[in-house]
């Protein structure tokens, strides 16, 4: 057996014992269990850093009673509508999993350098929509940035390749992107009508924008100084032209299928775009003050108050009418929607659901085991909740996530869960990863796990 110490930059120390031909990921993936850390790189006393997971400890000349260092590596996740993207923050390697035509085959994508983040395309909230495109994007440490995915949604950016330089954000709609490079200048490309504003004005003022939210034909971009634009089919809210004079010291927008509604600097809420997704919130016009935060489903809006308070509006079918819970919606804190179903987090812990049943409205099954909830995460139709001693519960419909009794025996130690359209993948603190729900959404995770250990 070889007998190694290994010491976290905290001096936490762990004295760790494996066979004598055994690898250096299987030493990794012992310290990672060891720590109970995601993902660590591990470094020599001589400042060599252990790369290939498949070399020997003997190849790199690991003796007994060696020290080494290890560096928490964080690790994210991100997805499109139906793959996953997983990378160490710094590293050189991206594992991708779910549809290979949405983002989920990344084999093209090689030679990385540094990866400082990852973007993919927007997903639209409709159950039974079509899934219109998939795409990611990824920043390198030298600020070039790298695509893959659908190209008809962004996922070739070869047309645009040499611009692309120096890029500091990327801003994705449904199927296009923008790329905000250091001078604040823009680059787009993807679908022109689904996105990518032809206009020479929208394109200049994108160079600002903190965010883009997108209905089924429009999209709107809130800017560094509060102020919205607007591009699309004016149906669907793409013409907010209107309201340009009250549509100033926006805080945050949201989007259903068909209307956007955008909270100001007041806490005033204005919306505009299809009267029945929600585009018309005169009725209850004079009660949305102190709005803190609002959500979305496909056709309904969800606002909480300063007090604590919920109030909605939109289509009734899509949780747009929140009376029959109204009386339990205090103290919240967190919002989340499935296509037709919200999920409210309240202050103790508890979580409160209302809207289209099947879909994630009724949690009536799991809601004694909803208790000390941290965070609650969705699919088109299913809700995940992450509670304080790491485990995870989900309900709504099978097909979308909503049942993981295959898998809750692994679902200890979460420490994120992220999901597609229709699959949850769930970041363990040992470095696994665990993903249910739709395989072709990346609810089948098999073929990556023995990707893991190089990252």
């Amino acid at each position: 057996m070889l007998h190694v110490k290994v010491f976290l930059p905290s001096s936490r120390c762990e004295k760790l014992s494996l066979p004598q031909s055994s690898k250096v990921g299987d030493l990794r993936i012992l310290a990672q269990k060891s720590f109970a850390q995601g993902f660590l790189r591990l470094v020599t006393a001589k400042g060599d850093v252990l790369t290939d997971p498949l070399e020997s400890l003997q190849a790199v000349g690991l003796q007994n009673g060696d020290h080494l260092s290890a560096i928490v590596c964080q690790t994210k996740v991100t997805a499109t509508s139906a793959a996953f993207a997983l990378w160490c923050s710094g590293g050189n390697r991206i594992i991708t999993w779910g549809n290979p035509k949405f983002g989920g085959d990344s084999s093209a994508v090689k030679d990385l350098r540094g990866v400082q983040t990852v973007q993919g395309t927007a997903m639209f909230k409709a159950v039974n929509d079509f899934i219109l495109g998939g795409a990611f994007a990824a920043i390198l440490a030298d600020g070039s940035l790298v695509t893959w995915g659908n190209p008809d949604s962004g996922g070739d950016s070869s047309a645009v390749q040499d611009r692309i330089r120096n890029v500091q954000k990327v801003l994705a709609t449904v199927v296009a992107f923008a790329a905000i490079l250091a001078d604040r200048s823009v680059v787009t490309w993807g679908i022109p009508e689904w996105g990518n504003p032809g206009s020479i004005e929208i394109q200049n003022r994108l160079g600002t924008a903190q965010q883009v939210q997108a209905t089924a034909g429009a999209f709107a971009s809130m800017h560094v100084d509060g102020s919205v634009v607007t591009w699309g089919d004016p149906e669907a809210g793409g013409n907010s032209s209107q309201l340009e004079d009250q549509l100033l010291r926006a805080q945050q927008v949201q989007a259903t299928v068909g209307a956007f509604a955008a909270i100001l600097e007041n806490g005033s809420v204005i919306t505009w775009g299809k009267a029945t997704f929600g585009g018309d919130s005169s009725q209850i016009q004079h009660q949305l003050h102190s709005v803190q935060r609002i959500q979305a489903t496909q056709g309904a809006f969800a606002a909480i108050l300063a007090d604590g308070s919920v109030l909605t509006w939109g289509g009734q079918e899509y949780g747009g009418d929140s009376s029959a819970v109204q009386s339990q919606l205090g103290n919240v804190q967190q919002l989340e929607a499935t296509a037709v179903a919200f999920a409210a987090i309240l202050a103790e812990g508890s979580v409160v659901t209302w809207g289209g049943p099947v879909f994630g409205g009724d949690s009536s099954k799991v809601q004694h085991q909803l208790r000390n909830v941290q965070q609650v995460r969705s699919t088109q139709g299913a809700f995940a909740a992450t509670l304080a001693d790491g485990s995870v519960i989900s309900w709504g419909a099978s097909a979308f996530g909503g049942d993981s009794s295959k898998v809750q025996h692994q679902l200890k130690n979460v420490q994120q869960v992220q999901a597609t359209q229709g699959a949850f993948a769930a970041i363990v603190a040992d470095g696994s990863v665990v993903t249910w729900g739709d395989p072709d959404a990346g609810g089948d995770s098999s073929e990556v796990q023995d990707q893991l250990m190089h990252l």
